[in-house]
Order: structure tokens, then sequence, then C-alpha cells
């Protein structure tokens, strides 16, 4: 048995190793320059190219990552919304707040679907007022209304319009929010953003596209005699298309590599200063937009993706231009 199982563990070791060894032979093919390159590896259009791509993976990066937060922190409002809702009470003279808050939360919690409830005590209600206010507000300095919020089950949601009449009937003062309002407008929200997300993302690729043709178009005339020289000494079009599309691949990972990480260390960069401004009025607008900061795994992979998809695009940019422009020479020599 034993022998067996090392056997079975030399095999897939083997195995293993021949898969490495295939994919450094693929890289190599890319990355590395081969005598019978017929474009130089380093030009000032190479390097203007992928420094381009560069800025343009950044971009995409940059928006896309944005999305992704503004999109988990909509969700997770929209969770806590649609967990909780509110009983306000305002107080009105001869009624007793404390009876009436009492009151309410027996209705409340009477009510099918409600899993609990909790009064706002008057020290919270003050801190929320606090920074309009200030921090000597008395109970009986203004006639602030009271809360109480009302947890319930989102399985089972209770019927609102019934306990909105019960609290009426019973409660002077009382008036029930469910927060429909503002899951609408989170909604709304929420979806105007993904979708001025997706549009700029369209225009950074295709800026990208018309960036890679024409610096293909330019590497081709360029070089127009060795490729007419290849065509006639009977190269396919495939082979000077990869040749291009090699290039051109090695340029979009180099641009891609630069914009993806300077993107994640921006948002690392970011997520890092909130977490250390915490409790501070900047940090606390930021957080209450983009929630922590934070990327999460899948967002940190929609990047990684991204910059793949950016580089695939340009070596297939790439490739569609030099057949475009061939067939235009082809046609243009057969017409002379």
């Amino acid at each position: 048995t034993d022998r067996h199982t090392t056997k079975s563990t030399s095999g897939r070791s083997s195995t293993t190793l021949q898969l490495l060894k295939s994919v450094a032979s693929l890289l190599r093919g890319l990355f590395t320059p081969s005598q019978s390159s017929i474009i130089p590896r380093e030009s000032i259009a190479g390097r203007a190219l992928w420094s381009v791509i560069a800025i343009m993976t950044f971009l995409a990066c940059l928006t896309l990552g944005a999305v992704s937060m503004i999109k988990t922190t909509a969700n997770s409002w929209q969770s806590d919304i649609a967990r909780e809702v509110t009983i306000q009470i305002v107080p009105l003279e001869n009624v007793n707040m404390d009876e009436a808050l009492t009151k309410a939360v027996e209705i409340a919690e009477a009510t099918d679907g409600v899993r609990g409830t909790s009064v706002l005590d008057w020290q919270a209600t003050a801190r929320l007022l606090e920074p309009w206010l200030g921090d000597a507000l008395q109970p009986d300095d203004l006639p602030v209304p009271r809360l109480i919020t009302v947890e319930v089950d989102p399985n089972s949601r209770p019927d609102f319009e019934t306990l909105r009449k019960a609290l009426n009937e019973n409660v002077p003062g009382a008036t029930l929010d469910d927060h429909r309002a503002w899951v609408q407008r989170l909604t709304s929200m929420a979806s105007t953003t993904i979708f001025a997300g997706f549009t700029i993302l369209g225009l950074v690729l295709g800026a990208t596209c018309l960036t890679v043709i024409f610096a293909t178009r330019g590497a081709l005339e360029g070089n127009k005699q060795i490729v007419e020289v290849l065509h006639f000494v009977g190269a396919e079009d495939g082979f000077i298309a990869t040749q291009f599309q090699r290039h051109f691949f090695a340029l979009g990972l180099k641009g891609v590599a630069i914009g993806g990480l300077l993107a994640v260390a921006l948002f690392a960069g970011l997520g890092f200063w909130v977490n250390s401004s915490i409790a501070t009025p900047e940090a606390d607008q930021t957080m209450a937009f983009f929630g922590q900061f934070n990327l999460t795994f899948s967002g940190y992979t929609l990047l990684v993706l991204t910059a793949v998809g950016i580089a695939a695009l340009t070596a297939t940019t790439a490739r569609f231009a030099v057949h475009s422009y061939l067939n235009h020479v082809y046609v243009a020599g057969e017409n002379a």
C-alpha cells in the first residue's frame, strides 16, 4: 500500500512539474524577444502604449472597485433597513411619555413578525442631536420625540398597516416609519451608480481598443517593408498576426500589471486611512457612503479579471487590426 501511494504521489508530482514547465515555456515565448521577431521589443511607441494601457487599467479598476464597494454598502443598508422599523412618539401635553413608550412597546411586541423592541433612551437621543444642538441639551429644554426601534423577521414581515392603526388608536402622538421610501432611494442610487460605472468602463475599454488600433497600424507602417517581404516569401497572415499579437500582449500585460497594482495600492491605502481615522468627521462621511472602504475578496478578484481582460483585449484588437491592414494591402495591390 505504501509503495502504491508513493508511486501515485510521484506520478502526480511528475504531472504537476510537466505542467509548470509547459506554462513557463509559454510565458517565455510570450515575453522573451526572439531572434525572428519582426517588431522591436522596446521603442518610444511601445513605451507610450503600455503607459496608456496602464492609465486605462487604473481607471477601469478604480471604477469597478468603487462600484463594488458602493453596491456592497447599499446592500448592507437595505438589509439593515429591511430588518428594522421605527416608532416615533411626539411629546404632547397631558401625555406621560414613559407610559406612552410602554404602551407602544406592548403593541409592537404583540404583533406577529416582530422579534423585539429597543427604546432609545434620552442619553442616546441627546447624542444623536449633539452635532446640531451641542452637549448641554436637557430633557425639558425641547419637545424632542422619542424613538423605539422594532426588529422584524425578514422571512415573516408584520402587517405594518395594522400596527400603524393600533398605534394611532392607543398611543397619542405615535407614528410608524417602515423606511420604505429610504429603501427605494437606496435601490435607485445603487442602480444608477452601477449603470454609470459600467458606462465609464465601456468608454475606457473603447478608448483602449482605439489606442491599440492606432498603435498597431503605426507599427505596421513602420515595418511595412518587412511585412511585404515576409508576405512575398510565403509567410502566412497568421504568422504575421501572431508576431504582432505577442508583441502587444506583452505590452498589455506590462501596462495592466502597473495599472492594476496602482489601483490595488490606492484601495489598500484608502482603507488603511479610513480604519486609522475612525471617529473623525472625514472618515465618518467616507464610511457612510463607501462603508469600511475595504474591497472584499470578490472585489480584488474582479480587479484581477479586469486587468487580464484588458491585456487579452489588447492582443485580440491588435490581431484583428493586423488582419484588416493586410486585407487592405492585398486589395490595394490587386487593384493596382
